[in-house]
């Protein structure tokens, strides 16, 4: 293995909370070929951290780091890219890339907005 995908959530305490994430992460992992990491920013485990330094372990060579965050607020603009960096420093046989959230990707949002309008009993018009 060389390079894998991280899907990296925000985190919490409330195993219920990370629940969808967990199934979401196993039901794509089975229909992708690219070997994908769970990875949460705060509180909960498997952190970005520990989830980077399992793949060090295993030879990878490229990581790129996927927020399940619908926008960059504070934590993509100033406390993941510091995780980041600092992983670079611990782990610097790894290229990191950081990508950006999936809500700015115009898929998320055509996915989004059909979820919207089913659930208000609506057909979009294109």
């Amino acid at each position: 293995m060389t390079y894998s995908l991280i899907l990296l959530a925000h985190g919490s305490s409330d195993p219920a909370w990370r629940a969808p994430f967990e199934h979401f992460h196993a039901s794509l992992a089975t229909r992708m070929q690219v070997p994908l990491k769970l990875a949460y920013m705060e509180l909960s485990e498997p952190s970005l951290e520990s989830s980077v330094a399992e793949l060090a372990s295993a030879g990878l060579r490229r990581a790129d780091i996927l927020p399940l965050f619908f926008a960059a607020g504070r934590h993509l603009r100033k406390d993941v890219p510091a995780q980041v960096e600092a992983l670079r420093s611990s782990h610097p046989d790894i290229e990191l890339r950081l990508l950006p959230p999936v809500g700015e990707h115009p898929a998320f949002i055509d996915a989004l907005a059909a979820v919207v309008a089913e659930q208000a009993g609506e057909a979009l018009s294109t």
